[in-house]
């Protein structure tokens, strides 16, 4: 490694440690804050002997692309988020769905818990056990070509005209799905995703905002998530938008 590389690898590891942090507040306890860092340092490594300057390309924001890329092919690689758990977020989001349809409205978690048969509490347990859960999953990419029932199954082949199903994450059909899927959530919940993603609070600070505990933001944003998964499972996107766009969004 020449002098100049090594004094970016030095100058941006602190930007790893960050990214792992921010990334790892959103994941299972089961996720190893180091297995992050690692993988990190391998984008960041990366990026310094991939970079080419150019004058409307700031070296920080392409490392930031290739170190959360590398974040996240660990995780994937890792498969870490149990089947007990996508099991759970799946019967949630399948009865938000149920529900949308016949109330016409985002339902209650009063509503939802009834439609599964739970009690409250219990139906608040489970939003917390499925915390870890993301917008968008690798495997959710990997459904049959028209198929709009449900998202994939983890080991369901990719039969989509994608070289790389990941390559459909960034598609102008989704992005305008998911905006029109958060225009369509309850005003707290909008709120609590402004809050982390545009102002990039962390979960007490967005507690003290909406005036719970973290764990109730936990909940909220799962639940959150749910209902967003829900209006995803019905869409269509067919855009390859590349690499570079897929790494935004993530």
């Amino acid at each position: 490694m020449s002098s100049s590389e090594d004094q970016l690898v030095g100058q941006y590891a602190p930007m790893v440690r960050r990214l792992a942090l921010q990334l790892i507040a959103k994941l299972p306890a089961s996720v190893e804050l180091d297995d992050l860092l690692q993988a990190g340092m391998m984008g960041l490594l990366d990026a310094v002997r991939r970079y080419r300057q150019m004058p409307e390309a700031q070296f920080e924001t392409y490392a930031v692309t290739r170190i959360r890329g590398a974040m996240l092919d660990e995780l994937r690689s890792q498969d870490w988020l149990p089947r007990s758990v996508r099991s759970k977020t799946k019967d949630i989001e399948q009865a938000v769905r149920r529900l949308t349809h016949r109330l016409m409205r985002p339902a209650t978690e009063a509503e939802i818990a009834e439609e599964m048969g739970l009690e409250l509490e219990d139906y608040r347990g489970m939003l917390e056990d499925a915390r870890g859960v993301q917008v968008i999953h690798y495997e959710d990419l990997a459904r049959p070509y028209g198929d709009s029932s449900e998202l994939a199954a983890p080991d369901l082949p990719c039969t989509t005209n994608w070289a790389n199903p990941l390559d459909s994450l960034m598609s102008e059909g989704l992005r305008s799905a998911l905006i029109k899927a958060i225009e369509k959530l309850p005003e707290r919940e909008r709120l609590l995703l402004s809050l982390q993603f545009e102002q990039d609070l962390n979960q007490k600070e967005i507690g003290a905002v909406l005036g719970v505990t973290e764990g109730r933001v936990s909940q909220l944003r799962s639940q959150a998530v749910a209902r967003i998964r829900a209006v995803l499972a019905e869409g269509y996107w067919d855009e390859h938008p590349g690499e570079e766009a897929l790494h935004n969004l993530l």
